[in-house]
């Protein structure tokens, strides 16, 4: 196994705000590997962004570390700083709002090129930017480099950003839900070609998403972290996580996935099997397994007094429940008896 390119270890992100100490990324640990996907799942407000805006320099956390290459990014200096900032590189959810309007795709895509001073010539700007164009397929690429944002459907304005992320080698990009805003279609051609510059350019990839459907497909190779109020609940293997879920968020969060069930609407059942279907305030956290209140595994005097541990279930699989947990460590002590 390669050695990580970006890893985040322990990290921590608390926002104090009037109501209190707001803990929105509580010691998250994830490595991004050359030309792997390590997809972070779960609900709006469960610290996903947060995390991917600390991993690329976007905002420093109050515990933990993010390491590129090895060395802390928030002591970087001088070239090797250069470098970080070069080296991982960020893809926004809104194609509308990520590129500047009185700008032309060409002016976006080599202003990092000129700052960096890749390029210095007009004619130099001009050929890397129609390149990158046709990697995202944008062709023929003349159509569009003199084009400005509002004359670009999402789907295209999304495909310049992607390309504008290339723009400078990268060898981690982060992308928080690059495909949330367009059509279905459009996001199957989008993830596909990602999938073919991850696999051609070897580039990690870490993605933020709320749709497990999402992850399974751009992911299937990599990894899926499952995300709850600022902590990862479940780690592993993508076709792990989703045949073989075992925390029981995962197992809501898969519930939840659209499919038509008459069985459900007939019950009237909109909870897909949790005990609570609301989220716990992030400055008032339950005690013990903050997923408790909700859990239906819930056990008194147990998930309620015990935080569990990310630890190790099985193969390279990590799992926070005491009672999941205790469960398989039961099993095996049966069948090894």
């Amino acid at each position: 196994m390669p050695e990580p390119i970006l890893r985040l270890k322990g990290l921590e992100q608390v926002f104090q705000t009037r109501k209190g100490a707001v803990p929105a990324v509580g010691g998250v640990d994830i490595d991004i590997t050359p030309g792997k996907v390590v997809c972070v799942v779960g609900e709006s407000g469960c610290g996903k962004t947060t995390t991917a805006r600390a991993a690329a320099g976007l905002a420093r956390p109050t515990g933990g570390s993010v390491e590129y290459q090895g060395r802390d990014v928030y002591s970087l200096k001088g070239a090797a700083y250069k470098d970080f900032r070069m080296g991982v590189q960020y893809i926004h959810q809104d194609p509308y709002a990520a590129l500047n309007p009185i700008r032309t795709v060409l002016s976006s895509l080599t202003a990092g090129l000129r700052r960096h001073r890749v390029v210095t010539t007009k004619k130099q700007a001009r050929q890397r930017a129609a390149e990158l164009l046709e990697l995202v397929d944008l062709t023929p690429p003349e159509t569009y480099l003199d084009k400005h944002p509002n004359q670009m459907s999402g789907g295209q304005r999304q495909r310049v950003n992607v390309a504008r992320a290339l723009a400078l080698d990268p060898k981690v990009i982060i992308a928080d839900e690059p495909t949330s805003m367009l059509d279905v279609s459009i996001r199957v051609s989008l993830l596909n070609t990602m999938s073919r510059l991850r696999d051609d350019l070897g580039v990690g990839f870490m993605m933020i998403t709320h749709d497990l459907a999402v992850a399974k497909y751009f992911a299937w190779d990599g990894e899926i972290a499952v995300m709850y109020l600022g902590k990862v609940v479940e780690k592993g293997p993508t076709p792990q996580i989703i045949n073989d879920p075992q925390h029981p968020y995962t197992k809501a969060l898969i519930a939840a996935v659209c499919e038509p069930d008459p069985r459900l609407a007939k019950s009237g059942d909109k909870s897909g099997g949790l005990r609570s279907a609301e989220i716990p305030d992030l400055t008032d956290l339950p005690s013990g397994c903050s997923f408790h209140p909700r859990c239906p595994l819930f056990k008194s005097g147990d998930c309620d007094t015990v935080t569990p541990p990310l630890a190790e279930l099985d193969g390279k699989r990590r799992l926070a429940c005491t009672v999941v947990s205790r469960d398989h460590a039961q099993a095996a002590e049966k069948v090894a008896s």
